[in-house]
């Protein structure tokens, strides 16, 4: 049996017994242990997605619990298929886990630094999920603390590996970044980002070359940059 049918049979059924669950409930249980050292009170995990991409927006999310979820699946966002990770949203936001959202406009990226951007962004997201109370930990993905000097947090390097919370963070923002590609993509037919979701692959960059930049693509960009005099000397012309 898949991970995705184990995934669907949970949604429509709860938990099974058999080996796989087991193994399943000891995976997860060693993915909560940089919160398990703060539980009881709230613990928040905080990721973005799409720092590299030449299109589209940057998405990030914060999540925050009072104790452990089980939640299976749950995982570094990378290692999931897009179907497990729908999946695995979706049982995220059915379980106690908080979860909030910031986006950063291409606009944004164009203009701004994205390191800053993005450390503001998962700030951003966090005090949008207004705890009323303090955090106890906030675990953040990289190696960069936060810009709030006075929230007890620890950078995680690889976070989404180490962390349960990172990993919800990271697949909500992952998903809602697909998401949102994707409708793009139907505006703007030619450029595959249904499948490569804005980053600089090979087919990417030649329908850049071909159809030219969109207001979506990032102008600071090297590859967008390039070709962003000669757009506007063609369009001049018209």
């Amino acid at each position: 049996m898949s991970r995705l049918s184990r995934l669907q049979a949970y949604l429509a059924e709860g938990p099974g017994e058999d080996a796989w669950w087991t193994k399943e409930r000891s995976r997860l249980e060693k993915l909560w242990q940089n919160e398990q050292e703060a539980f009881p009170g709230w613990v928040v995990g905080t990721d973005e997605v799409g720092r590299g991409p030449m299109a589209g927006p940057m998405v990030a999310a914060a999540a925050a619990a009072q104790e452990m979820v089980f939640i299976p699946g749950l995982n570094d966002s990378k290692k999931l298929t897009g179907e497990e990770r729908e999946l695995v949203m979706e049982l995220i936001f059915r379980s106690p886990i908080r979860v909030e959202l910031e986006i950063v406009s291409v606009d944004a990226i164009s203009r701004g630094n994205l390191h800053h951007l993005s450390l503001g962004a998962m700030q951003a997201a966090l005090k949008r999920l207004k705890l009323k109370e303090k955090p106890r930990l906030v675990l953040v993905d990289g190696k960069y603390p936060l810009p709030e000097a006075k929230l007890p947090q620890r950078p995680l390097i690889g976070g989404d590996r180490h962390s349960a919370l990172i990993a919800a963070a990271s697949i909500v923002a992952k998903v809602t970044r697909d998401r949102i590609m994707r409708d793009l993509a139907a505006q703007h037919p030619g450029y595959g980002w249904e499948q490569n979701v804005g980053y600089c692959t090979e087919d990417h960059r030649l329908a850049l070359v071909l159809l030219g930049p969109t207001p979506h693509h990032r102008r600071n960009y090297a590859p967008v940059k390039a070709l962003l005099p000669t757009q506007l000397m063609l369009e001049g012309l018209q």
